[in-house]
């Protein structure tokens, strides 16, 4: 029986509401009341992020010893601690794990890029908690990952949580997901034009002008409250010179060179959750072995634990020779690696951050050995860093941006973004996933972006199809059928066995067409017999069976086991609905 398997999402129920009609009325009919909203959430998410990176702070301090505001900056960490602090994170990751897999099962954990992909926006509370103290600790104890993931998971959620309380349109749903996730960027870089587009090309996947204002409002908003509580931590490097246009064959060049180290980086993360799958490990006990790991790595240099924030400041600053920049290229992509691999949670924006400035500083160094250069090594360091974290995201204007805000030069600007359209079009020719999206695939989704396809899998067969269907015996006698059906009366006439079991579809124009009228039963003119449609198919899905069956029409069974007939649903209808909803998701977006 040729069927189609749906991903079921998690149970996500209306929430009860405590705010007057009144006001909801007000949220959902004028647009300045979304952008009140979205100012709200960029406070949250700017004075929820200030308190992670103080509590970070503190954390380290008291595991690492060290008084700079991450690890990865410390000149010097006692080598008890970078050995075995990560290990103890690992153990206390691995207790939460079991006690969320065994004592909380119902919980389901939906970043903000999947739940505007699928769900409309919609995330859960208790899922979306237990992510942010999970990302805390892996990167409290030191795993070679950034907090960017805690950080617009709790932005993005507060956000979520927000608009199911004023039960705001789906479209808007998403628009105040994408503002949380913009706060939580914008105050973590201290950039708000940088956290404004992260959200339009990541979490929102487009650009809208009604989108706009509450994106922006919202990064502008978080940034404030993070300069209220706490001093930003993030980095301005000047650079009021020009680039030649030899030096943007360099630049070019560094395109293409970070979009091979972030394919190998994104592939070596899969390798490794793929080996401990393999070996049977159990889950809670990965991230003790990849603290382990991460632990031995840094007994050579601290630089690679936690997100490297740190270390990119000091990598800035520092003259490294050839040797110390592969060195730290080589640990720092292993080490997040396998603290992907083995379960710690976080992301990788930081990490490729890091990693593309010591690639860019790396390559430019040898070029200036190969061919002289006159451009200040630093300028291709941060080059190097929003080409990497392009080829990681997919997001090249977010990058752009963020040079623009840190170096306030415009041709230096220019030659990011062109590095970074090289980098983006090259993982996308050759590898065709961000990280994100490859995390997906992995999982077996179809998401290539945030763009809003839930709604296609809302739309089903069981929501489509024709209930009232009338179906016949397959023993009838042709002549029996021919004088129950005259032509013009039907097109199609399901068939039956004695069970009510699905056996086929019977053409009344075949079966008037057929000189036998004395056989016994309707198995000659049967078709289809091996494929329908179920309820829980969603559109696409339908429109694939009807492709592959070359019908126009098909029966709908309960399911391949009982094959109970329970609708009918033509290729024509499912188009028609399909186009209605289209439009009805692109009148949403214009309004």
């Amino acid at each position: 029986m040729t069927t189609a398997s749906e991903t079921m999402g998690p149970d996500l129920e209306p929430t009860a509401s405590w705010v007057p009609q009144r006001f909801r009325a007000f949220v959902r009919s004028d647009e300045l009341w979304l952008v009140g909203l979205a100012a709200l959430v960029g406070v949250f998410a700017g004075v929820g992020v200030a308190a992670i990176v103080s509590g970070l702070h503190g954390v380290q301090f008291l595991l690492f010893g060290t008084t700079t505001h991450d690890v990865s900056g410390a000149v010097y960490v006692a080598a008890s601690r970078a050995a075995f602090v990560p290990i103890i994170g690992g153990m206390l990751l691995g207790v939460t794990i079991l006690l969320a897999t065994r004592l909380t099962k119902s919980i389901a954990t939906i970043d903000p890029i999947e739940a505007n992909a699928l769900f409309g926006g919609r995330i859960p509370m208790a899922g979306s908690a237990v992510l942010v103290l999970q990302t805390i600790i892996s990167s409290g104890f030191g795993a070679s990952i950034g907090m960017e993931a805690g950080y617009t998971q709790l932005g993005s959620a507060a956000a979520s949580k927000l608009g199911q309380i004023f039960h705001v349109r789906r479209n808007d749903m998403r628009v105040l997901v994408g503002c949380g996730a913009a706060g939580a960027i914008a105050a973590a870089f201290d950039a708000p034009l940088t956290g404004a587009f992260y959200a339009f090309e990541l979490v929102i996947a487009s650009y809208a002008i009604a989108s706009l204002a509450p994106v922006v409002v919202a990064s502008i908003a978080a940034v404030a409250s993070m300069r209220l509580l706490i001093e930003p931590s993030s980095f301005q490097v000047g650079f009021a010179g020009t680039l030649s246009i030899s030096d943007y064959a360099l630049v070019l060049t560094m395109g293409v060179a970070c979009s091979v180290l972030g394919i190998s980086l994104m592939r070596l993360v899969a390798m490794v959750e793929a080996a401990f799958v393999r070996l049977k490990v159990p889950a809670w006990l990965r991230p003790s072995i990849g603290g382990a790991a991460v632990g031995l790595m840094a007994l050579i240099t601290p630089a690679i634990l936690s997100s490297g924030h740190a270390a990119l400041h000091v990598g800035f600053g520092a003259d490294y020779s050839m040797a110390t920049l592969l060195l730290l290229i080589g640990l720092k992509t292993a080490a997040s690696a396998v603290s992907l691999g083995s379960g710690f949670r976080g992301g990788l924006f930081f990490a490729s951050l890091f990693l593309g400035a010591m690639l860019g500083k790396l390559v430019a160094i040898w070029w200036m050995m190969a061919f002289g250069l006159t451009t200040p090594v630093l300028v291709f360091g941060i080059v190097g860093m929003c080409a990497m974290a392009t080829a990681v995201l997919g997001a090249p204007l977010t990058m752009a941006f963020l040079a623009l805000e840190t170096t306030g030069s415009l041709p230096l600007t220019t030659a990011v973004l062109g590095a970074a359209v090289v980098s983006s079009i090259t993982v996308r020719r050759t590898f065709g996933y961000s990280f994100a999206t490859w995390r997906f695939h992995l999982r077996g989704e179809s998401i290539r972006s945030a763009a809003d396809i839930g709604w296609i899998r809302e739309l089903t067969v069981g929501r489509m199809m024709r209930k009232d269907v009338r179906t016949v015996r397959a023993d009838i006698t042709r002549d029996q059928l021919k004088r129950d059906f005259p032509l013009g009366s039907a097109q199609r006439v399901i068939a039956v066995d004695e069970a009510e079991q699905y056996l086929g579809i019977v053409l009344v124009s075949d079966l008037h067409r057929s000189p036998d009228d004395d056989a016994l039963d309707l198995t000659g003119l049967l078709k289809f017999r091996t494929t329908a449609l179920e309820p829980r198919m969603n559109v696409r899905e339908a429109m694939k069976t009807f492709s592959a069956a070359e019908s126009d029409g098909l029966a709908v069974i309960s399911d391949v086991d009982r094959r109970t007939v329970v609708g009918f649903l033509s290729e024509q209808h499912a188009l028609r609905r399909y186009s209605e909803e289209m439009d009805r998701r692109a009148s949403e977006i214009a309004t």
